[in-house]
């Protein structure tokens, strides 16, 4: 852009990118270091817009509505009902139109809710700025607060300690100052920033001139001016390269059950017309029972079941662990989850460091050092007027006892200094008149130049340090002198104190939380931008056992292939950027296993989205938490393993609701199209079929609320197409079994099935509606033994159909559907019927494992 638009480089890499000089960049901003008039910044936020995200609005009902309706299950209980109206069977139609209508409307409000609830988050996080702006021309700078939405390009803006990079910017000033980048590289250690005008070797995020949207201040302070916001931060440029995510575990589940069920409606009804024609010589007069045996195979309710089991559990979540499900299926994701992903930072780890050992110059325990590194720490901030310690001043200081610290006298300070990497104070000793004692502390190496040390003397404490940093600790060096009063402090003659060790801060309950998720069969795998030996420590100490560490330099090398068997048996990815979180993730998907990826930094977010399911707490990225798919109230990361057990309690409802009601539709398919060859006339009529459908289905609505075997909650709620349609042939042929014998009940018990038409349909109805209660109660109560379960809404909702079967055909209502009472002698024999078909069913459940 020409000079003096205002208009900076996308990302902070084009014009006032890195490789301009300051006055470079001033010109291209049209700007200067005293900032911009009220009048330019009101002109600009008209021209540019907002420093804000590009539109991140939730959908509103009606899309979402909508958007269920693109649900494959659905989309074939839509086609069947249209299909239903076509032959004009209207009562067909009707239900289940009003099927579909109810399961959308369920989903639709859930998510809506969800929506709200987000929203209330962001509003959670709102922050201002302060930034330098002047009434006029002619005027003074003057600083004030503004919201970070109203900054604009050339804005100049104070940082202090604790403060959000409100937009990229490039450095004017700079202090002492180190950031947080931990969101956008994951790196967990501050890093240390620079006005200086040569870059060095840094470039893109390592580039010390810049910070950008997305870190936050860890110490010092700066002055800068604003070169890209809103939609051309890098922290913008992150969210569009993630694209739209990959189809999940239970969309994937869900489409394959689909067109299992598509193909079975779409073959059924050309079958039924084909046989009768062949074989009876009718016509279309059959086609509404062949439309009404389709309907019969489809499990009518199941998108109301899956709808109100998922909206159930989410709701539960939400009101009693604060975890917002913002996608109703991804709780059905977190249940068949069996690999969770973590970015260490600011998720295992609170992202601040904690002291774990003080050790002398010998590499013993030595509390002496951590008591003189804490007293340079506390009077480094008294004396220099710094406004809050930094991370690692602040572990020594929550480690130390600050009534001992006040027992000294501090005289001068010389603060922390990027440049030499060190801070010392001067303090004046109890009991010791006219001496002062310095203390030093700082990096190893900047520590041991000051100190009069041996070559071999240097080496070997230079290894002791490294070896306290490949344990994956942080470390800082101790040393002091004791100085005559009034000397000038000089940091060289110094004598070795000993060493500070630091370790990430655990987060509370990440070590219950971990050992819950093992304990329900899911294996977690970090992946973290940080250290490798940083990683191994933080697993650890949370008992994650280390079956591997791989570097993201040996990613790069490995096919596709070759790190999808990595991924398998390896614990700790490390140094990972955004790339190799992604690359990661979906290895492991290829290997076969449901994904889950937990993190709060942006440069977790591709991976977020390319997991089957995305977690994120409350407080992480703005970007991150609207992409996820649930959100963790708080840093309680126990709320993950509840999150699973709501998921797989779900998942278990749901996939026994397909077993039941899938294989006892396909028996019951396959025993009416065999009696419909054999008899002449229609085994049971169209209302008949459709009364029928309509009292199951409503018993199946039991389902939504019943709870299943504890066995169910200790793995992966799995829907797997190919073992449900082993599973649905396997009974479902049983069940046929049953039909055909009670078909030659009625021949034999009733003098011939051809005598009495109306008996013949009320014998079938009673004996469906009798099997199918036994199928349910006897699918349903998990594995016998101590892992069954008592009586609950299933077996009295079987109950309720059992007796619908028996009372309906001598009803009123009965008649009018054309049935009628039955003999006495019928219900002996179809007694001896069902008992055999239970016999039958628990011994292909025990053989099955089912």
């Amino acid at each position: 852009m020409g000079g003096g638009d205002g208009r900076g480089g996308g990302s902070g890499t084009g014009p006032a990118g890195p490789e301009a000089s300051l006055l470079e960049v001033f010109r291209r901003l049209g700007t200067g270091p005293r900032g911009l008039t009220e009048e330019q910044a009101e002109e600009r936020l008209a021209r540019f817009g907002e420093n804000a995200m590009p539109d991140a609005r939730d959908p509103s009902w009606p899309r979402l509505f909508a958007r269920s309706l693109r649900d494959p299950f659905t989309a074939v209980l839509l086609c069947l009902g249209l299909v239903s109206a076509a032959v004009l069977a209207w009562g067909t139609a009707s239900v289940i139109l009003l099927l579909v209508v109810v399961s959308c409307v369920l989903r639709a409000s859930g998510e809506h809710r969800a929506g709200r609830s987000t929203a209330g988050l962001r509003r959670l996080v709102a922050t201002t700025v302060t930034v330098q702006r002047r009434a006029g021309e002619e005027s003074a700078p003057a600083s004030r607060e503004i919201p970070v939405e109203e900054l604009v390009l050339g804005d100049v803006v104070r940082l202090g300690p604790g403060d959000l990079v409100p937009a990229d910017v490039r450095l004017l000033r700079s202090s002492g100052l180190t950031v947080h980048q931990a969101a956008l590289t994951g790196e967990s250690a501050p890093v240390e920033k620079s006005a200086a005008e040569d870059p060095g070797d840094g470039g893109g995020l390592q580039d010390p001139r810049h910070c950008f949207q997305g870190s936050s201040v860890a110490s010092g302070s700066a002055t800068a001016v604003v070169t890209a916001t809103g939609a051309d931060t890098r922290f913008a440029a992150a969210h569009r390269r993630t694209g739209k995510p990959p189809a999940t575990a239970f969309e994937r589940s869900v489409q394959g059950v689909s067109w299992i069920l598509i193909r079975f409606a779409l073959l059924t009804p050309p079958l039924v017309l084909m046989a009768n024609a062949a074989l009876r010589g009718r016509g279309l007069e059959t086609l509404p029972f062949a439309v009404a045996v389709a309907v019969g195979l489809t499990p009518e309710m199941l998108p109301v079941l899956v709808t109100t089991c998922l909206a159930r559990g989410a709701a539960l979540l939400a009101r009693t662990h604060g975890v917002i499900v913002r996608r109703l299926p991804a709780l059905h994701d977190i249940g068949a989850m069996d690999v969770l992903c973590v970015d260490k930072t600011g998720t295992l780890t609170q992202d601040r460091p904690v002291v774990h050992r003080a050790l002398d110059a010998e590499g013993r325990d030595d509390p002496e050092v951590a008591r003189l590194a804490a007293t340079a720490a506390w009077w480094s901030l008294q004396l220099a007027d710094l406004p809050t310690p930094d991370a690692l001043d602040e572990a020594l200081l929550a480690a130390a006892d600050v009534d001992a610290l006040m027992a000294y006298d501090g005289v001068t300070a010389l603060p922390f200094d990027p440049a030499r990497r060190l801070a010392t104070v001067v303090v004046r000793t109890p009991g010791r008149l006219g001496t002062h004692t310095l203390i030093t502390k700082g990096a190893v190496e900047a520590v041991l130049r000051c100190c009069s040390l041996s070559d071999g003397e240097r080496s070997r404490l230079r290894d002791l340090a490294d070896a306290q940093a490949a344990d994956g600790l942080r470390v800082l060096a101790v040393a002091g002198a004791e100085i005559p009063a009034g000397d000038r402090p000089r940091e060289r003659g110094l004598t070795f104190r000993g060493l500070v060790t630091l370790r990430d801060d655990l987060a509370p309950t990440a070590a219950e939380a971990l050992a819950g998720l093992a304990g329900r069969g899911v294996t977690v795998k970090i992946l973290t931008g940080d250290h490798p030996g940083t990683a191994v420590r933080v697993c650890r100490d949370l008992g994650v056992p280390v079956a591997g560490v791989v570097t993201a330099d040996r990613l790069d090398t490995l096919t596709d292939a070759e790190l999808t068997e990595l991924a398998r048996r390896t614990t700790v990815f490390a140094r990972c950027a955004p790339e190799h979180k992604t690359r990661v993730t979906r290895a492991l998907q290829s290997g076969g296993h449901t994904v889950g990826f937990l993190g709060d930094g942006v440069n977790d977010l591709p991976a977020l989205r390319t997991a089957d399911v995305g977690i994120a707490p409350r407080d992480a990225a703005g970007v991150t938490r609207e992409n996820a798919d649930l959100v963790l109230g708080g840093k309680d990361l126990t709320a993950i393993d509840h999150a699973v057990a709501a998921g797989r309690h779900a998942g278990g409802n749901i996939a026994t609701y397909l077993r039941v009601t899938l294989s006892s539709n396909l028996g019951n398919v396959i025993a009416m199209l065999s009696a419909g060859l054999l008899l002449p006339f229609l085994p049971m009529l169209p209302a008949q079929v459709l009364v029928q459908n309509l009292c199951f289905d409503a018993a199946q609505l039991a389902f939504a609320h019943d709870r299943p075997a504890p066995s169910a909650l200790r793995g992966p709620s799995v829907l797997d197409p190919r073992a449900l349609l082993r599973f649905i042939v396997g009974f479902g042929a049983l069940n046929a079994v049953a039909d055909l014998a009670t078909f030659g009940v009625l021949a034999f018990a009733l003098r011939g099935p051809g005598d009495d038409e109306a008996l013949f349909h009320s014998g079938w109805f009673t004996e469906n509606l009798l099997t199918q209660a036994v199928v349910m109660v006897l699918l349903s109560l998990g594995p016998p033994g101590r892992n069954g379960r008592r009586p609950g809404p299933v077996t009295w909702s079987a109950a309720a159909l059992a007796a619908t079967g028996l009372l309906l055909p001598m009803s009123p209502p009965g008649a009018a559907l054309d049935l009628s009472a039955l003999p006495g002698v019928y219900y002996g024999l179809l007694a001896a019927v069902l008992a055999l078909y239970a016999v039958g069913l628990l011994a292909a459940r025990r053989r099955t494992g089912g």
